[in-house]
């Protein structure tokens, strides 16, 4: 038999973001519970602040009944000279029977002790309890609460408890809480507990009170009042989802509202405004002609017949907001970008205070931008000379603004506030937006640098970040990755492809770590190499055949994956491949990187004259590209397949075997020059 199951526990309002970090587990975990109770059912997890809710359409009553094996010891060690042992009584003792009670079985070729017990299902009412207990631990908020005189925790004092089996109350108790047949409204429209008769009707009563029980449903209320609100104002209301979930999450009545400040306070930086609003106040930005507006959105959660007061309350809350950051904007102005003061703050035990780290970021973006001067000087149409002070100013500017206010106030603008404060004191172009780029890329697919100078900028502080804290022994273990140096390794390879940059590995780690204490070299290279294998898209076999050709410029081993990968990923690679696998087969006895003498006069067959003929043409001619020489280097499979139908590679004759293989080891070497092949797999 089945039927219908609600199940409400109230609590005092929910911290969103704990909530939201949790929500995926929060259903996996019940589902998890009722797979373990035998009692799997389709259900929905819902939430308003003040409850949690699980809705099952059909769930059955009682559990399945349900047979549990057990398997004990060898008959020879449970029993000795015709007395049972030890094992054997413990086993006894855990299936609950006597010693003569159990069978004995064959398993793994030996008899063993056998018990086979058969389980009555209980009623689901004698376990939603115990579930229910088990499901609310599991939630790992983080921070938890006791109240009262209890001991357990939990996120939130909670404050009723409604659990239906279709209309019939099913008595639970959670933390002190007994189950009934209530529920509570909007605190707005009712203080107190309202009667659910029939669990149809439970919806419908919240809906009346004001509640939007589905997530779904608020985030559509505000979604569709957003649009209404541009198209009555002619205005852009930013979309940010992270902020959307957050207010879907603290609202059961959601209203949007327009509110407005000064545009005094537009002076302030977009982003200053943005942060201040979002942070504290949780309010959306609003644009008007791709510009900033002073207008501002709010979700409120009230419920009136008269809003203006509500918007006037957070026009009201947000103004001093605002001062405060115009306040330090023009503080930070006057005082200017200076670093002063960082070297009191340590980096990192055993690197040094911050103007330590800057000091060496500038050795390395000094090192950096004389490998790539010729680029940057096309892009900048600037000296070597006048690069190279830039290249200076911007590193000794980038972390300027750590001692500003305006950082200290909003962490998150590190970086950006120096970029506004470098520009408005008149800085270099180049300079004031390696300041604004010195952490891109922020994550896997975000913006990068937008220039060349930029981009050094951005590795150098990224190299001094890695290899300081290799030299340090703060290397990343397992998933951990506290320094996200994974990261910062994904950031270097995708500025070296977009900017085309050499970048040798062996050599770039050289010119570098004598700014380090000595430290596992070896080690940092494997870690780089490794996070090489896992950021490029490409077949995992392509990207070990590339690294096997000994290659060690990350911009090369991205080029030579990508024309590599573009040809194993076309249909019909597979059926001539086989022809290539061979290749690599036949030569596994050859030194492939020593001198690979190839003899004509020796040729015997007219195979061997035609497949030699057409390699030379291959390798003699030049390529744009390295698709094109592996394009070329494939397309020798005719002569290849020739060659094995016509020609005995492993001759008695030791002199005519070893040209015949060097003949092959030489078309293999050329592969080699790219990927060795034979690390392919597809």
């Amino acid at each position: 038999m089945t039927k219908s199951l609600l199940i409400e526990i109230g609590v005092e309002e929910l911290p969103a973001i704990p909530l939201l970090k949790i929500l995926k587990n929060i259903e996996k975990s019940w589902r998890d519970i009722l797979d373990e109770n035998r009692l799997s059912s389709d259900f929905e997890f819902i939430y308003t602040p003040r409850r949690l809710v699980l809705k099952h359409k059909s769930i059955a009553t009682k559990q399945a009944d349900n047979s549990v094996e057990f398997f004990g010891p060898p008959i020879m060690v449970a029993k000795r000279d015709g007395e049972v042992t030890k094992a054997g009584e413990g086993f006894a003792r855990k299936c609950g029977v006597t010693f003569d009670e159990l069978q004995t079985v064959e398993k793994n070729g030996k008899e063993v002790l056998y018990f086979k017990q058969e389980q009555q299902g209980q009623d689901i009412v004698t376990l939603l309890e115990e579930m229910l207990n088990k499901w609310l631990n599991s939630m790992a908020f983080g921070k938890m609460m006791r109240w009262g005189s209890r001991k357990d925790e939990f996120i939130r004092p909670i404050r009723w408890l409604q659990i239906r089996l279709d209309n019939r109350l099913v008595d639970v108790e959670l933390f002190g809480v007994k189950s009934d047949t209530k529920t509570y409204l909007h605190r707005m429209v009712n203080f107190d507990a309202v009667e659910i008769k029939e669990v149809s009707e439970y919806q419908e009563i919240l809906a009346k009170g004001k509640v939007t029980l589905y997530p779904k449903d608020r985030e559509a209320k505000i979604l569709k009042e957003f649009d209404e609100l541009e198209a009555e104002h002619n205005i852009t209301i930013e979309r940010d989802l992270s902020l959307l979930a957050e207010i879907v999450a603290i609202t059961e009545n959601p209203k949007a509202l327009l509110g407005s400040f000064d545009k005094l306070f537009l002076e302030l930086p977009p982003e200053a405004i943005i942060a201040s609003m979002k942070e504290h106040q949780r309010y959306f930005a609003v644009f008007e002609n791709n510009q900033l507006s002073n207008k501002f959105i709010v979700v409120s959660n009230a419920v009136t017949k008269d809003y203006s007061k509500v918007v006037a309350g957070n026009e009201r809350v947000l103004k001093p907001r605002l001062a405060d950051g115009l306040f330090f904007y023009r503080n930070d102005l006057k005082r200017g970008l200076k670093t002063d003061g960082l070297e009191k703050i340590t980096f990192m035990d055993g690197l040094g205070s911050l103007t330590d780290k800057i000091d060496r970021e500038k050795k390395i973006a000094e090192k950096l931008l004389l490998l790539y001067i010729k680029q940057v000087e096309r892009e900048t149409e600037k000296s070597a000379n006048e690069l190279m002070e830039l290249m200076e100013r911007a590193v000794s500017l980038a972390k300027a603004d750590l001692t500003s206010e305006m950082v200290y106030e909003f962490t998150e603008l590190q970086g950006l506030m120096g970029y506004y404060y470098a520009k408005e004191l008149g800085e270099d172009e180049v300079v004031y937006n390696a300041i604004k780029e010195q952490y891109f890329p922020l994550g896997e697919g975000a913006e990068l640098p937008s220039s060349t100078f930029s981009a050094i900028v951005s590795m150098a502080i990224k190299l001094d970040t890695l290899v300081g804290l290799f030299s340090v022994g703060k290397i990343p273990t397992g998933s951990k990755d506290p320094f996200a140096l994974r990261r910062a390794v994904n950031g270097i390879v995708r500025m070296v492809i977009r900017y085309d940059l050499p970048f040798n590995l062996d050599e770039v780690v050289t010119m570098i770590d004598e700014l380090y204490k000595d430290y596992d070299t070896n080690k940092l290279k494997e870690f780089i190499i490794e996070r090489i294998k896992k950021s490029l898209k490409a077949n995992p076999s392509v990207i070990v055949a590339v690294l096997e050709s000994g290659e060690r410029d990350l911009n090369e081993i991205a080029k030579k994956v990508e024309a590599l990968n573009s040809i194993v990923s076309e249909d019909s690679f597979n059926e001539q491949f086989s022809t290539f696998k061979r290749v690599a087969n036949i030569t596994k006895d050859v030194n492939i990187d020593g001198e690979l003498k190839v003899d004509e006069s020796l040729f015997s067959e007219d195979a061997e004259k035609s497949l030699y003929s057409e390699y030379c043409k291959v390798i003699e001619n030049s390529y744009d590209s390295y698709e094109d020489k592996l394009k070329a280097l494939f397309s020798l499979k005719p002569k290849l397949d020739s060659y094995f139908d016509d020609v005995l590679v492993n001759a008695e004759d030791e002199v005519l075997k070893k040209n015949r293989r060097n003949t092959i080891a030489s078309i293999y070497q050329s592969f080699r020059e790219i990927a060795d092949i034979q690390e392919i797999s597809i």
